[in-house]
């Protein structure tokens, strides 16, 4: 019980974390994107980026749920869907400010991505004590 809490607690601060770090890459990759972010002007690369910073997250809290706590299947559903649950607000506030496809591309894959990254590091758990064995 306590190390799937742990696992829930551990996503959801890798998502946080993961997400700074790629927006701060994004800031120095990017020219005008910090101007940006204070406008919400994003370019198209920009959009994409942001997408892709969200997408990466995820699939790295989801890594790091299976990695504390395989045995819970539920679990990356829990962090994902509480990831949902934090950014449907907002999005719903920002909605006439960006495309529809857009919001789309952010909240529909924002739980199953952190269940792929949970599966995937499993199943690479799973191959490495083949390998080993």
């Amino acid at each position: 019980m306590w190390r799937t809490i742990a696992s829930i607690l551990a996503g959801l601060i890798t998502w946080a974390v993961i997400v700074t770090v790629l927006n701060l890459g994004l800031r120095g990759a990017l020219t005008g994107y910090h101007a940006a972010e204070a406008t919400l002007q994003f370019t198209l690369a920009m959009k994409i980026g942001r997408l892709c910073e969200a997408a990466l997250s995820s699939l790295a809290a989801g890594a790091v749920i299976a990695w504390v706590d395989a045995s819970r299947r539920w679990a990356p559903w829990l962090v994902g869907l509480v990831l949902l649950a934090s950014f449907l607000p907002v999005h719903v506030q920002l909605w006439a400010k960006f495309p529809v496809w857009y919001h789309l591309a952010f909240l529909l894959p924002l739980a199953p991505l952190v269940v792929v990254g949970a599966r995937l590091a499993s199943h690479r758990s799973a191959l490495l004590k083949a390998e080993a064995a």
